[in-house]
């Protein structure tokens, strides 16, 4: 009985049967118009998995923005959005399923376009096959090399090199030999694909998908349909054990349990194991579902387990195989795609999303990107929308984790905009840095606390930001004169100043702001541990970097104070001539007139200096830091 019979007449039996059947995930790329959603409802539609109001939604729509006469158009099957529809192109990844007698698949339909690579790069990295289609007409395109190099960047091994159209060009054998000789030479040069099935289609037309066709006599084997339906996927039964722990469930004091999903391999009681990245041994004792105790999860389950030993694991650690661990770094080798139109700036801070938890992270100058439309390296300083680079990284603390090419789960991350929370990349680790493994902590015996003591007072960092000529440094002045007269032990680092010494190899690009900061955040940070009280009377225009600067301090150190005046008054004093010469193009990034200055949103203390002088903007900060007890 075909599948689509049995969900009219025995359900239960439809299920029990997908449930037997394994899944494999396949992603179809290439360039714009090359037939990619036409071969997915080509798919659909062989399949027998389009409901009736379906099929006669297809008509309708064919009819109205079909591109195929009064006949189905088997894109608009994927091609769900109207701005997709109209423009006759793919947008957005669509996902889709269908199933056959042997195996049921989800396929991703990506976009061929240069500008959506960040979609595709979505697509890839979840499949195990990917189709990479080419027109046979146009042969093989710079799209079609981008989407081979992202496909195996991602780790896809096997892959269809569909030679489509072929109805357009006479069913021609040498057409299809050329593609397939041509795309073998940039295989063996540049990716990495353990094996390539070539197959000649028409996607249209329905030759070789199904059924073989009898217009292509020359070509011997399989259709598309079969060699998806037989083709082996890597074995992953073998994989030692990854279970991100994602939540601490503590009903009562007499229960603990650690849920997430099984990243790789499976779990089972009385299986040794290893909390990471703190290294403390343990064992299974039970594995629970929304079904019940269960004696044995596999690779994909979510669970929710308990250990024999009452031991410290939080949200964000990893239970692995005690005789197959992972390695624990905190900075790697990894490749970046960028996916965001605000381009990456080396040295800000940025939000590491990885499997089960959240580290703050930050990316040097990239030592190189990828120009994946001819594989060649280029120099770069910064990683912009659609790029692909190579870039170190460094974390605030350690991980643990298995190379990209390893486990595709436990060495991949993404990236979070720390202000907007918005993904702005995604990263694959090649490996952790051998430098990392030769640094650590030197304890010292003379503490933060008595370098305090013996001061008489609690260290701070009063971090004075706002535009150029809004006060910063007059206010920052008085404070610690008064500060000085008080007996207190205090330090002043002025932008100006710094940039003499400590930044005199910067200049006033994003990148070197931010750079500029991190490291007077560095400073700023031995300084309270050295029991001061810091002054810091910077620009400081972007609000991450203010913010790294924040969390890089014990909570309660950091006072941020906002020297608030317009650009107007601002420009108006400009008793240095800087806003003149920035208006005149003589000076190129400028805070306030080519470069963006982000006011605080939550700063400590505001100090209007339109509304009041110097020496009583001092006072309100002399007044906090009195009423807050740090002197």
């Amino acid at each position: 009985m075909l599948e689509r019979d049995l969900i009219y007449s025995d359900i239960n039996a439809f299920i029990s049967r997908q449930a037997s059947k394994d899944t494999l995930r396949f992603i179809t790329c290439g360039s714009v118009d090359d037939g990619k959603s036409t071969l997915i409802g080509r798919l659909l539609y062989e399949s027998k998995m389009i409901f009736d109001d379906h099929l006669a939604a297809l008509e309708k729509d064919s009819s109205k923005f079909g591109t195929q006469g009064t006949n189905i158009d088997f894109a608009l099957l994927v091609d769900g959005l109207t701005a997709e529809r109209e423009q006759g192109i793919t947008i957005d990844v669509a996902y889709r399923f269908f199933t056959t007698d042997k195996r049921k698949f989800i396929v991703a339909d990506t976009p061929g376009h240069e500008h959506y690579t960040r979609n595709m790069a979505t697509g890839v990295s979840t499949a195990s096959l990917a189709i990479i289609i080419i027109d046979a007409r146009k042969g093989i395109l710079e799209q079609t090399k981008r989407h081979a190099f992202l496909a195996s960047l991602f780790g896809v091994e096997q892959i269809v090199l569909a030679v489509n159209k072929l109805d357009l060009v006479d069913y021609s054998e040498n057409i299809f030999n050329k593609i397939v000789s041509d795309f073998d030479i940039i295989q063996k040069q540049h990716l990495f694909f353990t094996h390539v099935k070539a197959i000649p289609i028409s996607a249209l037309k329905g030759d070789n998908i199904t059924e073989l066709s009898d217009k292509t006599p020359w070509y011997n084997g399989p259709t598309l349909i079969a060699w998806l339906e037989t083709i082996e996927t890597k074995p992953i039964s073998d994989r030692a054990l990854r279970l991100p722990i994602q939540y601490v469930i503590r009903p009562n004091l007499d229960y603990r349990g650690y849920a997430g999903r099984v990243a790789s391999g499976s779990v089972f009681p009385g299986q040794k194991v290893k909390i990471l990245p703190s290294g403390i041994n343990t064992s299974i004792k039970e594995i629970t579902t929304m079904e019940g105790p269960i004696e044995k999860s596999a690779e994909g389950s979510s669970v929710l387990v308990t250990l024999k030993d009452n031991v410290d694991a939080s949200r964000g650690d990893m239970i692995v195989d005690s005789k197959e661990p992972p390695e624990v770094s905190d900075q790697f080798r990894a490749t970046i795609i960028w996916m965001n139109e605000q381009k990456m700036i080396p040295s800000r801070s940025y939000i590491m999303k990885i499997e089960g938890g959240f580290a703050n992270l930050v990316i040097s100058k990239p030592r190189y990107k990828v120009n994946v439309n001819n594989y060649e390296r280029l120099p770069a300083d910064v990683l912009e929308l659609n790029d692909v680079g190579s870039c170190n990284i460094a974390l605030d603390r350690n991980i643990p984790f298995d190379p990209y090419n390893e486990n595709r789960t436990t060495g991949s991350f993404i990236l979070i905009d720390r202000e907007t929370y918005a993904t702005v990349g995604a990263g694959l680790i090649e490996y952790a840095l051998r430098r990392a493994s030769n640094i650590h902590w030197q304890e010292l015996e003379i503490s933060k606390q008595s370098r305090s003591e013996i001061k008489s007072q609690v260290p701070c960092v009063l971090w004075f930001t706002g535009l150029s000529g809004a006060g910063k440094s007059t206010i920052a002045n008085i404070v610690e004169k008064k500060l000085h007269a008080n007996l207190r032990h205090t330090m002043l680092l002025d932008g100006d100043n710094i940039r003499h010494g400590l930044s005199r190899d910067l200049g006033f690009t994003d990148h070197d702001r931010v750079e500029n900061i991190r490291r007077i955040m560095e400073v700023s940070k031995l300084m309270a541990e050295a029991g001061l009280i810091t002054l810091v009377s910077f620009i400081s225009p972007f609000a991450a970097e203010r913010d790294a600067a924040r969390k890089a301090l014990v909570e309660g150190e950091f006072i941020e104070i906002y020297v608030k005046a317009s650009l107007k008054e601002a420009e108006k004093r400009d008793v240095k001539g800087l806003y003149t010469k920035a208006r005149s193009g003589q000076l190129k990034n400028f805070t306030g007139i080519d470069s963006p200055y982000e006011e605080p949103k939550h700063p400590e203390i505001i100090v209007d200096t339109e509304k009041a002088s110097a020496k009583e903007c001092s006072e309100i900060i002399l007044s906090y830091l009195s009423e807050k007890g740090y002197v």
